[in-house]
């Protein structure tokens, strides 16, 4: 990294300032009050894999929000020279960051690079070279505001960054040309603590057309609504919500969530639960006052008669076998790693599937039971596998890859007459998976055949989503729709 600080210079609100990356001359910011920064850069670009700016900066842990309004001095030599409000993880040229940029020719966008040395990506604006930006940290989310001064600023989608404290926040210039230098003035700089807010969430649970290749929402209720499964005989969908399970009817009238008692076990249900091929029994994971780590049960589709079926905890339930004898699930068992089981529904000893090593989850049997399909990360990134339906171990190359593109691809699920898979994408490089995030994505693609490589991918919706949204089998008995949910985050004040 190539240097040059502005030592022993007054920088407002700000620590010191230096260039990013290779330079043909030393950058340089003239503060002429606590709120008015003129800065100077050269660099190539802001962008791809590596950087090269003049960066003036301070040190912030926590939520803030740094804003600015922005003019470039002079018409410039490039269109694409950037103004920037910037948060870096480091200060090296290919650091994890995230900035609102100003292009000269007007074009505002939050561009990001969400690890170190990775590709950097970008979420435009609608305002067009706007006189005031603002970005907003809130947890791991960051916020692009933007538009004229005096007004309200136009708001994009939040984008989910992992960054650890603290964090280099600042202002930038890039001239996006090596051989030059361009200058921004950015005045009533402000940095500020955010209001604390309290996160909650709206669900929408939708139904997908699939001749129609479109959706409806059926029901939307307050709080986290998950993993819907539709009942043999299509007339209601099997959600759990706040612990419990729920049947959610889908004929004519406003319809409400009905509970199912599960006996008096005290059962705080996850989004791991399907009936059996009749419908008359539920499997289900869920903790208990017994265990405060995820079993699975399997009960009497009216919730009574529960049985333990997994006493060796964690084991979260995903799928039946066509003939209803076994369950498959994901379970750890003390080395860290979660592996793809198989137990009888009955009872009895459980059978490890896979010994990979990677992290294995989602299993759902083929509808003739042959194979099973599994999201796993063992090739480097989140991928569907498939294997025979007893197991493949390492090495085996019975189990095959079968997605391979950048999103991050998990439960698989078949439509009951075996054509099609839907199954949910995480945006890339995304960090955290059981949270929910923009950018997922609900995918479909044709059951494949020998050659997985082979097969196309068709992208149905985009949307706010996480685990939940489709983490079992939701399909409908004739295969011609499936349930998922949507989430909608909602933001309030705390008093």
């Amino acid at each position: 990294m190539t240097t040059s600080r502005d030592s022993g210079t007054a920088l407002g609100i700000f620590e010191t300032s230096e260039d990013i990356g290779p330079r043909a001359r030393a950058g340089r910011v003239e503060v002429s009050s606590n709120d008015t920064y003129r800065v100077t850069g050269g660099g190539a670009n802001v962008w791809a894999t590596s950087d090269a700016f003049h960066f003036v900066w301070k040190r912030l842990s926590g939520d803030f929000t740094l804003e600015a309004e922005v003019e470039f001095v002079g018409k410039g030599v490039e269109p694409h020279r950037k103004a920037l409000l910037m948060v870096r993880q480091d200060l090296e040229p290919g650091a994890k960051y995230v900035d609102v940029a100003v292009h000269g020719d007007g074009l505002t966008s939050m561009q990001f690079r969400p690890r170190a040395g990775g590709e950097t990506k970008e979420l435009r604006s609608s305002a067009s070279a706007p006189t005031k930006v603002m970005i907003e940290r809130r947890g791991q989310e960051f916020t692009m505001s933007a538009g004229p001064r005096g007004e309200r600023l136009a708001s994009a989608a939040p984008q989910t960054i992992a960054f650890e404290d603290p964090v280099y926040v600042g202002l930038g210039v890039c001239s996006h040309n090596a051989e030059v230098q361009e200058t921004a003035v950015f005045s009533k700089v402000r940095i500020a603590r955010p209001t604390p807010v309290a996160q909650s969430y709206k669900s929408h649970v939708a139904l997908y057309d699939l001749a129609a290749r479109k959706s409806r929402v059926v029901y939307t209720g307050d709080g986290i609504i998950e993993a819907p499964n539709w009942s043999r005989d299509g007339k209601f969908l099997i959600v759990n919500t706040r612990g419990d399970l729920f049947r959610l009817p889908l004929g004519a009238g406003s319809p409400r969530l009905d509970k199912i008692q599960l006996g008096a076990g005290g059962y705080v249900c996850n989004n791991d639960h399907d009936l059996s091929a009749d419908g008359k029994l539920i499997a289900f994971s869920a903790s208990s006052p017994s265990s405060p780590k995820s079993q699975v049960y399997v009960s009497d589709a009216s919730g009574e008669r529960v049985r333990l079926v997994t006493p060796t905890a964690p084991s979260y339930f995903h799928g039946w076998s066509p003939d209803s004898r076994y369950l498959a699930f994901v379970a750890e068992r003390g080395d860290g790693r979660y592996e793809v089981y198989r137990v009888p529904a009955a009872g009895g000893a459980e059978e490890r599937l896979t010994t990979a090593g990677g992290y294995d989850d989602g299993p759902e049997y083929t509808p003739d039971g042959s194979l099973i399909y599994f999201n796993s990360n063992r090739s480097g990134r989140w991928n569907i596998w498939r294997m025979p339906a007893d197991g493949a171990g390492p090495g085996d190359s019975r189990a095959e890859q079968v997605t391979f593109d950048d999103p991050e691809d998990w439960f698989p699920h078949f439509s009951p007459d075996g054509k099609w898979i839907v199954l949910i994408s995480f945006p890339p490089h995304t960090e955290g998976h059981n949270d929910r995030v923009p950018g997922m994505q609900l995918r479909l693609m044709p059951t494949p055949g020998k050659n997985p490589k082979a097969q196309s991918i068709e992208v149905l919706s985009e949307f706010y989503g996480g685990q939940g949204t489709i983490n079992v089998n939701s399909w409908s008995p004739d295969s011609s729709q499936f349930g998922y949910v949507i989430y909608e985050a909602v933001s309030f004040t705390s008093p």
